[in-house]
């Protein structure tokens, strides 16, 4: 395993860290893990270097402003002695405080569920402007300050979703250790992007990337004009080897998260964290991932990443399988296969999670971090698929 510096924290980091938020599942619900299928998963990246695991409060939960199962899932996974060999990561749910007393409340029960006495590295969770006036007004900074001078948590950091005027503001305002910004190829100039990136880094910042996969989009069932420009590359790799190699490229980044639900995926991603390296791709290979964006900007519709944050709906609408589908079409399917989309529409999607059963609520809207217009976006999901 490669390692990076971590910012000014002197700590080092394995360059691929294990997110905990896509883990294996026994069936539909999303707080029943497959725990011992994930406690394998997580044991073999450990034994295998991987030394940044990355947690949050409503993680594999059904409701944003409750506790989900993955950091007790984490608790158990880290017994017998792994605790010892990796830094946590994990989240304040920032949407969820309305007191300065709130924050103290999260911190406690967090440490309780993780059954530890410190968080290495623990941010503000998904910050945009709304969250961001809200937590200086309850004075989130002196939160911070104690936090670590009472030995809770290690060091203080924030993971972001908006736009990269915010986030110089956000970088300025307090002596963060890091932060956590969505980075791959296709989001490269998105919210925070390579600018924010780069600000963060020469600030001191170390800098965590989540969504290096966009979901799992830029690995699976790519466009086929993509495969075949990876197909037709000197050098031949999967595309997740392409999304994953353009973010290690960067020096400025210090560790890469993945939500892993396979053994497969992990074996893959380890193998390819072995040539993790800082400038190690070619103009030519650049100039390959360039193109490979082109196409898909061409092609999706919907920026959706489904991290389920907009999730749960109080009509019911399955708002991420929506766009899921939605895309799908977009990307992978032609006019001729329209009826064949819609048919997997109906039959593979309750009627109770359409998009027909939006009713402009915008609560949703509040928690999406890709700043999606979901209520306008259904209804164009609605109007093809019904």
């Amino acid at each position: 395993m490669l390692y990076r510096d971590f910012g000014n924290t002197k700590e080092k980091v394995s360059v691929l860290g294990f997110g905990c938020m896509r883990l294996p599942l026994n069936g539909d619900n999303p707080r029943d893990i497959d725990e011992e299928t994930a406690i394998n998963m997580l044991r073999s990246a450990i034994d295998q270097g991987v030394n940044f695991i990355d947690t949050a409060y409503p993680y594999h939960g059904i409701d944003m402003n409750q506790g989900g199962a993955s950091e007790p899932f984490l608790a158990k996974a880290l017994q017998d002695g792994y605790r010892e060999k990796v830094k946590i990561a994990t989240k304040l749910p920032s949407w969820a405080v309305e007191t300065r007393e709130d924050m103290d409340r999260f911190l406690d029960e967090q440490l309780r569920r993780l059954e530890t006495d410190c968080i290495d590295f623990y941010m503000v969770h998904g910050i945009n402007k709304s969250y961001w006036e809200n937590l200086k007004a309850l004075g989130f900074e002196e939160f911070l300050d104690q936090a670590i001078a009472d030995g809770r948590i290690k060091h203080a950091g924030f993971s972001f979703h908006d736009r990269i005027e915010l986030f110089k503001e956000v970088v300025d305002h307090y002596d963060w250790s890091f932060c956590m910004i969505q980075l791959n190829y296709l989001d490269d100039d998105y919210q925070a992007g390579e600018e924010g990136l780069e600000y963060a880094s020469a600030r001191g910042l170390g800098v965590i990337v989540m969504e290096p996969l966009r979901g799992g989009h830029l690995a699976n069932n790519i466009p086929r004009e993509v495969q075949k420009l990876f197909d037709e590359a000197e050098t031949k790799r999967s595309p997740a080897q392409w999304a994953l190699r353009w973010v290690w490229n960067h020096p400025e980044v210090s560790v890469v998260i993945s939500g892993m639900s396979t053994m497969e995926q992990l074996e893959e991603n380890l193998k390819i964290a072995q040539e993790a390296h800082p400038n190690m791709l070619s103009d030519q290979e650049l100039d390959i991932t360039g193109q490979a964006k082109s196409i898909f900007e061409n092609k999706v519709k919907i920026s959706c990443t489904d991290c389920g944050y907009c999730l749960p709906c109080p009509s019911g609408v399955n708002i991420p399988e929506n766009f899921a589908k939605y895309n799908d079409y977009f990307l992978f399917g032609n006019p001729e296969m329209k009826d064949f989309y819609k048919y997997n529409y109906h039959v593979f999607m309750p009627e109770h999670e359409h998009a027909a059963v939006c009713n402009e609520c915008g609560i949703c809207e509040e928690h999406c971090p890709q700043g999606i217009r979901i209520t306008q976006e259904l209804k164009k999901v609605k109007e093809f698929f019904e």
